[in-house]
């Protein structure tokens, strides 16, 4: 068994309050979870207005699988997955044989 876990830090430059963040995330997570079938939350920087920090995990039986599961997330999220509300800055990958 192979976890995938995969943290990715995002600029909300448009966001002028902690309700307008929330609500790009909140929706911007939803979306994740609905495409791809992924854990997904807000994991750090919950009071900062135009940063956060979203975790997404995935299980799999496969490394290679995993990998490319949360490379697909990670390249959604880049391309437009965040609506142009949204810009990923950061990204880390981490696989943990089980």
């Amino acid at each position: 068994m192979v976890i995938g876990s995969l943290v990715l830090t995002l600029h909300l430059p448009q966001s002028q309050s902690l309700k307008a963040k929330r609500q790009v995330v909140s929706s911007l997570t939803h979306r994740v979870r609905r495409t791809f079938n992924v854990a997904v939350a807000e994991v750090e920087s919950l009071d900062s207005w135009q940063l956060a920090v979203i975790g997404v995990a995935c299980v799999s039986n496969d490394r290679r699988h995993a990998d490319e599961m949360l490379n697909k997330v990670a390249n959604w999220v880049a391309e437009d997955g965040g609506r142009g509300e949204a810009l990923l800055t950061n990204q880390d990958i981490e696989l943990i044989q089980a």
